[in-house]
């Protein structure tokens, strides 16, 4: 939806399962207009925060699909202002909990699949705003190869140069601004502030208007980096901030019970990285909930899990959130709203939720993440 100052506000539709075209156009007629209808007063346009893996790009890229899917956006008064090309999707020969990373920026498929999101958003976005299509952080630091470290940088950086290329072509060629917002996460191949500035100056210095950051609240939390904090050294350092993503993680320091219940949020679907701090120290990063499960819990010790919550998450005494952050990172966009146009709130999958989580459908936890979200907006000017 559109807010003051020009912004934009959605929420992720990767809330909603589907890998095909078919299961995302299903879940938008239903669950997404059910939000909308909640959420909007009557002919207020509605925004789309768009998810499209592989699969569902090329579906979509066909010319019949396409102009059944614009039909639709100006039937229902919905636009798309944002793409998250961050999960490519099925991706052979990659563990699963790993496919969410795979194939990445080294790759062919990885460029191709990216452009291909940026026709689409060319294709689909109004005249009078720009557009973001978010994306993995390069790689994984794992799949970095020791014996190939600058062989594979190269290939980085050259593919996302293409990249930048064509979001400048689709640009001209539409009149509408597209850019590319890079989104750290733990154990990316750059995951906190200090990393992402290092590898993100040298694109933005030679395509200021293509790249930036996908900045993910969730992520920075887990990191233990006030995010408020982090996008202060982020403007001084002029890297731009493309997208916002509202988003909470899971914290907790109740030690051996609430290890025993996180159990329940270990799935099969998503890498839960997890970091352990004990005093001030520099916490300990952990690849999965299962591995972090298998260590020794010390008294005191903070665990913070990669884990996306709901924003108005159910009271729990074993654990909080790092939703109370937030407030912070709007503060920041409050004092110059020019610095990022899109807002996003994100909660993982529906069907990987724990059932204490789930409090009613999903669309009804969906319409209360927007009131709370839109009251932290008011309360600071950033919404009418």
């Amino acid at each position: 939806m559109r807010l003051a100052h020009g912004l934009h506000l959605a929420y992720c539709t990767n809330v909603h399962r589907g890998e095909t075209w078919a299961e995302v156009f299903a879940a938008l007629r239903t669950d997404t207009l059910a939000v909308r209808d909640e959420v909007c007063a009557p002919g207020e346009e509605y925004g789309i925060g768009l998810r499209l893996g592989d699969r569902a790009s090329r579906e979509l890229s066909r010319p019949e699909n396409l102009a059944a899917f614009r039909c639709w956006l100006e039937r229902e008064r919905c636009y798309v202002f944002t793409i998250n090309g961050f999960p490519y999707g099925t991706f052979h020969g990659a563990p699963v909990k790993e496919a969410v990373y795979r194939p990445d920026w080294t790759t062919p498929e990885r460029l191709a699949y990216t452009c291909r999101l940026l026709d689409l958003l060319g294709a689909l976005l109004p005249a009078d705003m720009e557009g973001s299509v978010s994306t993995l952080p390069g790689s994984f630091k794992e799949f970095i190869e020791p014996d190939r470290v600058e062989g594979n940088l190269r290939e980085i950086y050259a593919n996302l140069i293409h990249c930048a290329v064509h979001a400048a072509e689709v640009s001209g060629r539409t009149d509408r601004r597209l850019r590319l917002a890079l989104e750290p996460e733990p154990l990316g191949l750059f995951e906190n502030t200090a990393e992402t500035i290092r590898f993100l100056e040298p694109l933005v210095q030679s395509f200021p208007d293509q790249f930036g950051v996908c900045f993910d609240a969730c992520h920075f939390a887990v990191e233990f980096e006030e995010p408020a904090g982090a996008l202060a050294a982020l403007t001084r350092a002029g890297i731009p901030v493309v997208k916002l993503h509202l988003s909470a993680a899971l914290k907790t320091t109740d030690g051996l019970p609430a290890r025993k219940r996180l159990r329940a949020f270990a799935d099969d679907v998503y890498l839960h990285q997890v970091a352990v701090r004990s005093g001030t120290g520099r916490p300990a990063v952990h690849k999965d909930l299962d591995v972090a499960l298998a260590t020794e819990v010390a008294v005191g010790d903070e665990w913070r899990v990669h884990f996306h919550v709901p924003l108005h998450c159910p009271a729990d005494g074993s654990f909080g959130t790092t939703a109370d952050e937030l407030p912070g990172v709007l503060d920041w966009l409050a004092a110059d709203p020019s610095r990022c146009p899109h807002l996003e709130m994100e909660t993982y999958t529906w069907e990987v939720l724990p059932p204490n989580l789930k409090t009613g459908r999903v669309t009804e936890q969906l319409v209360r993440e927007y009131d709370w979200t839109l009251g932290l907006l008011h309360e600071r000017g950033l919404a009418e």
